[in-house]
């Protein structure tokens, strides 16, 4: 099989200042990809701000004959989201690929969950990640290609205790692809979702010690790398990765039960056909929400 390359591509990794942004910057930049290293520096709750992160991956890739520059950016902010894109038009001239990787923690149960909590979380994933991914969105338009990977989590699919902050958002930035997928069509743009399960700064609060050095983040970067490639010809999908398994994830739906509705419909009904309500033997699943609503039509009408 040829080799994946990456050669006259520039990407933008977030949060590549270690753990998965760094695992994916690295294989991007020696599969000949120009990177833009974005970290902030902050952290784990986002506090404060180091440039020597994002600075040592790219002694890193430089050190290897790779090609890349340090940007410190962070992706919360509308105006400093802009500039982490801008640092890859104004030195490599363009943006073909973007991995939304950056992300904070501050877990806590529901009840003890502040506020800010929950903002600064939203702010740094599902904002970050549609602020990162709007100002690319345009220069790919422009060119007729893109490749946009976001980072979504176990948390968000499944639920996890401690993280309702976490979870929402990883859970929308899943919702957000999925959408974008659609509008990226005509654009040759895909945008997917990669839900790692990784021993990172993220995750030693979360995962078992002796797990840990199982899940490196190098064994989830080739699917990441396949997903950024013009090889690539999937675009609204989530891929489960991890410790050297990869799978598809996805929503489905099962066939359910229809009711006639012209006739009164009662508590007492779904009731009672609860259990196939609730099975999910024949699920499917729906490419858009327009054909959702159409396959919820096509059934009641053939009542």
């Amino acid at each position: 099989m040829e080799q994946l390359r990456f050669d006259n591509r520039v990407a933008v990794v977030t949060g590549a200042g270690g753990g998965l942004g760094k695992a994916y910057a690295l294989l991007l930049a020696e599969r000949g990809a120009k990177v833009v290293v974005n970290d902030l520096g902050g952290s784990l709750d986002g506090q404060g701000a180091d440039a020597t992160p994002a600075q040592q991956v790219v002694d890193e890739i430089k050190a290897s004959g790779g090609e890349a520059i340090a940007n410190y950016d962070s992706v919360a902010e509308w105006d400093s989201a802009n500039k982490i894109i801008n640092a890859a038009i104004e030195n490599f001239g363009k943006v073909d690929i973007l991995i939304n990787n950056a992300g904070i923690l501050r877990d806590k149960s529901f009840i003890k969950m502040e506020l800010d909590d929950y903002r600064k979380v939203m702010s740094v994933h599902l904002d970050g990640t549609f602020y990162c991914t709007k100002a690319a969105f345009v220069h790919m338009k422009e060119q007729g290609y893109g490749r946009i990977v976001s980072t979504a989590s176990a948390a968000g699919l499944y639920g996890n205790f401690g993280q309702v902050n976490y979870g929402a958002a990883k859970l929308g930035i899943a919702g957000m692809m999925n959408c974008l997928a659609q509008e990226g069509v005509r654009y040759n743009v895909k945008a997917n979702t990669i839900v790692p399960t990784a021993g990172t700064r993220l995750t030693f609060t979360v995962l078992p010690e002796d797990v840990i050095g199982k899940v490196k983040p190098e064994y989830v970067a080739p699917v990441v790398a396949w997903l950024c490639s013009e090889q690539c010809d999937q675009s609204g999908i989530m891929i489960s990765a991890g410790g050297g398994y990869f799978s598809r994830a996805a929503i489905v739906e099962a066939p359910g039960v229809v009711f006639d509705p012209d006739q009164d419909i009662t508590a007492e009904m779904v009731i009672n056909k609860l259990d196939q309500i609730m099975s999910l033997e024949g699920a499917g699943e729906h490419g858009s929400a327009i054909e959702h609503a159409g396959s919820i039509m096509s059934k009641i009408n053939s009542k």
